[in-house]
């Protein structure tokens, strides 16, 4: 890669995203206009910036990275995250953004709290936000080891010091502003990220020999690779039951289900469904066809996970290569500032500390931010781990604690204060029990059974059912 271009690029991209940022905070004028953009949020900005925020690095760089590995296997974590994005916008959505709108709430902790007379528990309220607090570190470090290793593999820089600068970078831009800025800068990354997952997988496609030279390399190259990655009978059920279910993570993800809270009418919500899952369904066959065809073009890679890079240095113009280091830097950040922004959210709307300072709620919204920023670089130096495993952790963790709740209410079910709050933790408490098991990460049992078994507790508590909400 060209590192003079490269540089160029990013200083230009930068000043873009700076340009995006100074212009959104005139629109920012009290809370509901920094935590929800007023509520006034278009079909495309909503339907990319929520699949920028969904897919992230380990889109880009994890999904190309275990095609690599699994070969055609891998095309149920495809599936899995395509239907969990379609089910988000054909079901969730139009509920969430009706009941939300109704009562003019900023969160979905607000959401998860309130029961069917409109009261909120504040036991939930602190569970919820503690929650969030925990695993959106974790997945925030993930984002900000992609960023270090795109810097270090970039331009040559010590780990350590690409992390730290990533960080440095994300973290400011997210400062400059709230819901507008990470909601437009996130549909420019996403606009860059399918262009991204388009070209590269084509160049890579031209460069085998197209269908002639797949099949005849096929044997070589992918070997004896099976749809179910060598399994067979109830482990390959597991298999690919495991990797569908990664598409549940989905329905609990704060900075996620906030696009929908923040649609502007009906009519924006139909047009953005159909965006947001073509988007999402050309991503990730995109990054799922560079991997596997990666196993022809390079044979052997010491870290999967710098497929992508490697790819772009072999088939595209150094000015090019530029363009999509600017594209995975764009996956990184468009998920970093949304999950910083729902951390300020919760630390200053749900946790109420906005109540010791009157009038000053986003500064304390921003020191948030930046203090979630510092722990996670903490994590993300001292405890190495891939940026899939780390991200399958926060992502099960909130959705099988938060998952279960929407599901239910949106449905018309009145499950008690109790119920939810036991729900919540069983979800997350499973999901970090099973993480921290020595051969559960990131198989099927921690993406399906925290999520089941928070299911399971909503529906043995007594609980009303009530009008269903309707779309």
């Amino acid at each position: 890669m060209d590192i003079t271009a490269a540089i160029y690029t990013l200083v230009l991209y930068k000043l873009v995203l700076l340009g995006i940022g100074l212009w959104s905070q005139r629109r920012t004028r009290n809370t509901d206009d920094y935590f929800l953009g007023g509520r006034q949020l278009g079909p495309v900005v909503a339907a990319i910036s929520y699949g920028a925020s969904s897919a992230s690095a380990w889109t880009l760089l994890g999904m190309s990275g275990v095609a690599y590995v699994l070969g055609p296997a891998a095309i149920w974590i495809a599936c899995g995250s395509v239907s969990g994005c379609a089910v988000a916008w054909l079901w969730i959505g139009p509920r969430l953004m009706r009941h939300t709108g109704e009562r003019k709430q900023l969160t979905l902790t607000a959401f998860l709290a309130e029961d069917h007379r409109g009261e909120r528990d504040r036991s939930i309220e602190i569970t919820v936000s503690v929650i969030i607090l925990i695993s959106f570190i974790f997945y925030i470090a993930a984002q900000f080891q992609g960023a270090a290793n795109t810097f270090s593999g970039a331009f040559n820089l010590p780990l350590a010091e690409s992390l730290l600068l990533g960080a440095a970078i994300i973290t400011i831009y997210t400062f400059l502003g709230g819901f507008w800025a990470a909601s437009l800068t996130d549909t420019l990354q996403g606009i860059l990220m399918l262009c991204a997952a388009l070209l590269l997988p084509a160049f890579a496609f031209d460069a085998v020999g197209g269908w002639q030279g797949i099949s005849a390399q096929a044997a070589q190259a992918l070997g004896d690779v099976s749809m179910t990655a060598g399994n067979a009978g109830l482990a390959a059920l597991g298999f690919v039951a495991g990797c569908i279910a990664v598409g549940i993570g989905t329905y609990g993800q704060p900075h996620l289900l906030n696009r929908f809270m923040a649609l502007r009418d009906k009519r924006a919500l139909r047009q953005a469904q159909f965006i947001a899952i073509g988007w999402m369904t050309l991503i990730f066959l995109g990054m799922f066809s560079l991997g596997v065809l990666g196993r022809f073009l390079i044979p052997e890679i010491e870290n999967p996970e710098t497929l992508f890079f490697e790819m772009s240095n072999l088939l595209l113009h150094p000015v090019v290569a530029a363009v999509l280091l600017a594209a995975v830097l764009s996956a990184i950040m468009s998920t970093a500032d949304s999950m910083l922004l729902v951390v300020a959210s919760t630390v200053s709307h749900d946790l109420r500390l906005q109540a010791l300072t009157p009038g000053r709620e986003l500064w304390v919204s921003r020191i948030a931010m930046v203090s979630v920023a510092v722990f996670a670089v903490i994590i993300a130096l001292s405890l190495p781990a891939t940026i899939f495993e780390r991200v399958l952790f926060a992502w099960i963790a909130i959705g099988s604690a938060f998952g279960p709740t929407v599901f239910a209410k949106l449905a018309g079910a009145r499950p008690a204060h109790r119920a939810v709050r036991e729900s919540v933790l069983t979800g997350f408490i499973l999901a970090v029990v099973l993480y921290l098991l020595p051969s559960t990460p990131g198989d099927w049992a921690e993406r399906i059974i925290p999520f089941c078994a928070a299911s399971v507790v909503l529906l043995l508590r007594p609980s009303r059912l009530g009008r269903l909400v309707q779309a």
